[in-house]
């Protein structure tokens, strides 16, 4: 199954001025659509040209929400700044009043907090941290219920609640130059290894052949295995009672709207860091993301319609900044990700520094990347999935890169992603537009772009590109229309040369 792929190709998708309803914008054809015979350098550059035109109007629907002035410190409501007192009924009081009175900012002056609990932000309430401000979150899972709805790695279930987490809210926003910490190392990084069969590994197989099988969301029960959604004191039917081991997210905001997130310092994240699901008008400004256990992407837009991601600096084992839609059949019918911006960050991973995937499958389409600077890592850029996936992404645009170096490739596609199941739904990737990239050394090869024959990689143009040393020769397999212009390798033009086997 792959989405969108009745749209003809070379579609720009073009913003109207109304940005309240992402499901009312409309797409039109560019005129460089109706006389397209071919990818020609001329049509490539005019679409590029075209594409990038759109960021004005995404801009404008991209405002971050503005809060009424008045504050509630968390002090008055009992939280204190000492590393043994359980700061955690305090933080959640405070929202509660600061929701309640009309909205505000929830203050969180310089010190050191426990959280033994996850802390749910409200509607018009942004929770700001004061310079000096520390919440360290507590470990026992047992504190971090009742479950919440989450999209855990692609696929929605019940689960312990993330750290900071929000549902069906509207004017949201984490603020301020404080830490969150979410104290993984010796606890929730656990679940990931080894751990006398308290680990991860059982509880992701079933829940992917949930999600394949598209059982209805209340029967997919994680975390303690207790879920009541009714309120009644018993368990809906469907908990097994048992506890399990999928890792909470550190902020994940579910279904809302206008949301910020600003200036923090996140680090040592259970799982991915800033995972907004299902969300519409997102900015993402200025953070300050350390490293956590693996698994720790910095920031995770999945399904999310108009995100601007601007001046973050991201360090972490795992992705950088990578854009999700969600994984296999479970995520099909659901909202694509679109209308991306990122641009001014400095990224350095274990793995990616920006990349798509490999949870795409409700389709991505119109990102923006530019002036970025991308360090050490295996990828700088890389566009990932298996043949469980189906979905389509499309109208990528990135230009103005300064890369470090990377161990295998600097630019990459990837049907062939770990974890797969034995289907076969390929992806469709097409139209992507590249360019002005400085790029120092790449250990292996500069380019890899490999699709499969019954769904090549269609229309990549890449412009200006220089990467001064490389050791493999790249490796282009099933893909058509990939046009070079200004493309200097090892200080010697470079010219694809294409596989169809």
């Amino acid at each position: 199954m792959t989405k969108f792929a009745d749209k003809p190709f070379g579609l720009l998708f073009l913003l109207l001025t109304a940005c309240s309803n992402p499901s009312e914008k409309s797409v039109e054809a560019t005129d460089a659509d109706a006389d397209a015979d071919a990818f020609t350098y001329e049509f490539a550059q005019a679409q590029e040209q075209q594409g990038w035109q759109q960021v004005i109007g995404i801009l404008d629907c991209i405002q971050a929400p503005t809060f009424p002035e008045q504050e509630i410190s968390v002090l008055d409501y009992g939280a204190k700044n000492d590393s043994t007192f359980d700061s955690h009924t305090a933080f959640q009081e405070a929202v509660q009043a600061c929701h309640e009175a009309g909205g505000g900012r929830v203050v969180v002056p310089a010190g050191t907090y426990l959280s033994n609990g996850p802390i749910h932000l409200l509607s018009n309430v942004n929770l700001h941290l004061e310079e000096g401000a520390n919440i360290f979150f507590g470990t026992n899972p047992k504190d971090y219920t009742p479950l919440v709805k989450v999209r855990w790695e692609g696929t929605v279930a019940y689960n312990y609640s993330p750290l900071i987490y929000a549902y069906q809210q509207e004017n949201i926003a984490v603020t301020g130059a404080g830490t969150l910490d979410g104290q993984t190392e010796g606890t929730w990084a656990l679940w990931k290894r080894d751990n006398d069969g308290k680990n991860q590994d059982a509880d992701k197989k079933v829940l992917r052949q949930m999600g394949n099988d598209t059982i209805p969301e209340e029967q997919r029960v994680f975390g303690d295995g207790f879920l009541d959604l009714d309120g009644d004191g018993q368990d809906d039917g469907y908990g097994d009672g048992q506890d399990h081991y999928l890792r909470p997210t550190l902020i994940e905001f579910y279904e809302c709207e206008n949301v910020l997130i600003e200036g923090v310092t996140l680090k040592s994240s259970p799982f991915w860091t800033v995972h907004p699901v299902f969300c519409t008008n997102v900015t993402i400004r200025g953070l300050n993301i350390q490293a956590g256990t693996t698994n720790d992407d910095g920031i995770d837009p999945d399904s999310c319609t108009d995100v601007l991601i601007e001046d973050c600096t991201v360090n972490t084992h795992d992705d950088a900044i990578s854009i999700k839609a969600g994984r296999d059949q479970d995520a099909w019918n659901r909202s694509p990700t679109e209308n991306v911006i990122i641009r001014n960050c400095i990224l350095a991973s274990g793995v990616n520094a920006v990349c798509i995937g490999s949870e795409m499958s409700g389709g991505v389409r119109n990102v923006f990347v530019e002036d970025c600077q991308l360090r050490d890592g295996k990828h700088a850029l890389n566009f990932k999935c298996n043949l469980d996936r189906g979905g389509q992404v499309e109208q990528v645009y990135i230009r103005n890169l300064e890369i470090a170096s990377c161990d295998e490739a600097m630019f990459i596609f990837r049907m062939d992603y770990h974890g797969y199941r034995g289907n076969n739904y390929p992806t469709q990737f097409n139209d992507f537009y590249v360019s002005n990239i400085r790029c120092k050394t790449v250990n292996e090869r500069p380019f890899k772009i490999v699709g499969v024959e019954a769904a090549p990689i269609q229309r990549i143009f890449l412009q200006d590109i220089t990467i001064n040393q490389t050791g493999d020769s790249s490796q282009i397999e099933f893909a058509e229309d990939i046009l070079m212009q200004d493309v200097t390798v090892n200080g010697e033009n470079f010219q694809p040369q294409i596989s169809l086997r």
